[in-house]
């Protein structure tokens, strides 16, 4: 496996000095965000590292050289928007620039890209399905004809009033996911698996590698915190940020050493990014790039670095 981590942690840093980072603490890959420029106001959004909107074969060399430079790879191409917003114009811009996401990592010959299925909050699963046929299956069908993997991370999406009842993402569950994998069976539509967002939801987070091991594409390494008292004050239909809290791997209740021994035992041998999400380290840029060290020094005991004997 390779151990990375998510761009997005570090918006305020050219591509090269992302690259330089994650060199000098050791790490193997990085989850590049390539977001459209002012493409998005949330928290981890909107940040663009390459810019694919007129990618080319020039641009792809120079990255090549970088990534050459510092020794360090790319895992995939990040963009997490909301492809069947109720907005049409806002789910048109996600399905136009997710399509030159996956142009651009076919000429770079990165065949990963990581995204959310999205959601009409509003409605039910049921009443969102059509549409999520009519707007992944040609996106899927685009996908495979330039030979790109998507994997869809398992976020719900749910956490302000705004995206109440039902979240901004559908792939949220393995009742959901067996739906949308026998409806677009593409071995090119898979998972970018996060254990954390199991855990608030109060499911096994470890059956899933095991169930869906030829269909996790990616995997996202953050951990969370469930706050029993909260959750006992609100109930799980309040927004989950009413009783947990995202943290660094090692600091919530994810227990890395039996999640890489299960992932390790299925044959996933790709890549593991750790996404910071963690308020704690957010002060600074300073206090940011200490949370990729401290990661980087945890997840380390279970995955040794690229290219040295196992």
């Amino acid at each position: 496996m390779q151990l990375g981590f998510v761009t997005a942690i570090l918006p305020d840093l050219s591509f090269e000095d992302v690259l330089s980072t994650a060199s000098r603490i050791g790490y193997d890959c990085v989850e590049v965000m390539c977001w459209p420029h002012g493409g998005a106001t949330r928290r981890y959004a909107g940040v663009t590292h390459i810019d694919v909107t007129s990618f080319d074969e020039k641009d792809a060399k120079q990255i090549h050289e970088l990534l050459n430079r510092y020794g360090v790879s790319i895992s995939g191409l990040g963009y997490y928007p909301n492809p069947l917003a109720p907005d049409a114009e806002e789910a048109r811009t996600a399905v136009v620039h997710l399509r030159k996401l996956i142009e651009a990592a076919a000429i770079l010959g990165i065949p990963q890209v990581n995204s959310f299925i999205g959601r009409d909050w509003t409605k039910s699963v049921d009443d969102n399905w059509p549409r999520f046929l009519d707007t992944w299956g040609p996106l899927i069908e685009h996908a495979e004809s330039h030979q790109v993997r998507i994997g869809i991370e398992n976020c719900p999406m749910l956490f302000s009033n705004d995206e109440w009842p039902g979240g901004k993402n559908l792939a949220i569950s393995p009742a959901i996911w067996r739906r949308m994998f026998a409806d677009l069976p593409s071995p090119y539509f898979g998972l970018n698996f996060d254990p954390s967002h199991l855990v608030w939801m109060q499911m096994d987070y470890l059956a899933p590698l095991r169930d869906f091991a030829d269909r996790i594409f990616h995997v996202h390494a953050k951990d969370v915190r469930v706050d029993r008292h909260l959750l006992n004050d609100v109930g799980i239909l309040a927004t989950p940020l009413q009783y947990h809290t995202p943290k660094l791997p090692g600091l919530g209740e994810v227990n890395w050493g039996k999640f890489y021994s299960v992932l390790g035992d299925t044959g996933y041998r790709g890549p593991v990014c750790v996404e910071v999400e963690d308020r704690s380290f957010e002060h600074s840029l300073a206090a940011r790039k200490a949370s990729l060290v401290q990661s980087h020094a945890f997840l380390r005991n279970f995955v040794t670095a690229q290219g040295t004997q196992e």
